[in-house]
């Protein structure tokens, strides 16, 4: 994780362990045996086919703890939403509805 130059938090293909989005990114921390993870990840991909260069990332918070503590992520499902330059934009704990979601990537696009 990087810092920007407005001081807000970024996150790069490095840290996610994948590729951004190419208009933004739904960066999803998970646990293994949290039931509203699986709905989220169901919400969270069907957000991602919808909307054009939007992609989903799903971490593991107990795989990526220094990335879970750099980031403060307190809770699972953690939903994180980052705009084409990897800035975060907004950020969510527990289930999120579809609108929501929808509604949170305006900030991003």
């Amino acid at each position: 994780m990087v810092r920007g130059s407005d001081g807000g938090e970024r996150l790069g293909a490095a840290e996610l362990g994948a590729e951004l989005g190419e208009r933004a990114t739904l960066v999803q921390f998970s646990s293994a045996f949290c039931q509203p993870c699986r709905a989220t990840r169901r919400v969270l991909a069907d957000v991602a086919g919808m909307v054009d260069g939007v992609s989903h990332v799903e971490l593991d918070a107990e795989e990526r703890l220094e990335l879970v503590r750099a980031l403060g992520i307190l809770r699972t499902p953690t939903v994180l939403v980052l705009d084409a330059g990897g800035s975060v934009v907004r950020r969510a704990a527990g289930q999120p509805r579809t609108a929501d979601v929808i509604a949170a990537l305006g900030e991003a696009l």
